[in-house]
């Protein structure tokens, strides 16, 4: 396997980002992850998704540690600081999963709640099935858990192909046009960081090809199999999906419709954000995080 790992003065002097790099070796690669807080009973892990890093949570890990717990936010394997395998076949869904759950045991992470977006919760949603002993709660924002067995969007279609095809992938504006609001040139940057050239973004072109369109995609029975464990999952799960996301719209009322632990909870609607709401509305989701926590301690 052929890896890439960013140099470090791409990351000097990035707006709002002054946290310390904490890394992890799994196998070849080497993940980077942010550990912030001195809080010893209570964990946040925040996921990212596609194409963005850890830089998505800058907003809102203040706010938490504030609140007195410890907040774990990774990068995935292929952005922001972790290494990224040169090659898309070296990306697949399960490895995506498994390099997180090494993570996750190699902290040893406990009590956690997870805030997942996007690509997030398919792979956050899949390790809180696996090893729901170390998960307390899940705040699920603009994502799914896809089985392959629902009729797939014409522009998700679309977006596929433009992964594919596409000369140039601009992180960065791709990021700005998931937004409501019209981000600075130096936020761009910032998501922009991570990827020197096109060669770095293997993983964020792959990213797109991943998702379980088809009932016998690879990824299709894993899961079903995570389904069938949040089907009975009764611990608290929380809804927070933005009111300008073309992508996920409704998906928050299938949640709700069948883990049981979404019942009576305070499911809410994150007014004036699109998909990537953390972005655009982190103070908010972060008050809302230390809320939940609070309410089930």
């Amino acid at each position: 396997m052929e890896i890439l790992r960013t140099p470090d003065d791409r990351f000097t002097d990035l707006s709002d980002y002054p946290f310390e790099p904490h890394y992890s070796q799994c196998d070849e690669v080497r993940i980077h992850y942010l550990d912030e807080g001195e809080g010893d009973n209570e964990t946040v892990f925040l996921l990212h998704g596609e194409p963005s890093w850890s830089y998505l949570y800058r907003k809102m890990i203040p706010i938490i540690t504030a609140a007195g717990h410890r907040v774990i936010a990774p990068d995935l394997v292929g952005f922001g600081k972790s290494d990224k395998p040169a090659n898309q076949e070296d990306y697949t869904y399960q490895k995506h999963v498994d390099w997180m759950t090494a993570l996750v045991q190699e902290l040893d992470l406990r009590n956690i709640t997870l805030f997942c977006q996007d690509w997030g919760g398919l792979i956050g949603l899949r390790i809180a099935a696996e090893h729901e002993d170390r998960f307390k709660r899940i705040v699920a924002a603009n994502t799914f858990l896809p089985t392959g067995e629902y009729k797939t969007p014409e522009a998700f279609i679309q977006w596929q192909q433009f992964s594919q095809h596409t000369p140039v992938f601009k992180v960065g504006k791709i990021i700005a046009s998931g937004c409501v609001a019209e981000m600075s040139a130096e936020v761009r940057d910032a998501y922009d960081a991570p990827f020197p050239s096109e060669e770095y973004k293997a993983g964020a072109r792959r990213f797109p090809m991943l998702v379980p369109i088809r009932p016998d995609d690879p990824a299709s029975e894993p899961n079903r199999k995570a389904w069938e464990v949040l089907k009975q999952w009764d611990k608290p799960f929380l809804t927070a999906f933005s009111d300008s996301d073309p992508i996920t719209a409704g998906g928050d009322g299938y949640f709700q419709k069948l883990i049981p632990g979404t019942h009576g909870q305070p499911h809410t609607t994150i007014k004036g954000a699109g998909h990537f709401l953390q972005e655009e509305k982190g103070p908010e989701l972060a008050h809302l995080v230390v809320d939940f926590i609070n309410e089930y301690l």
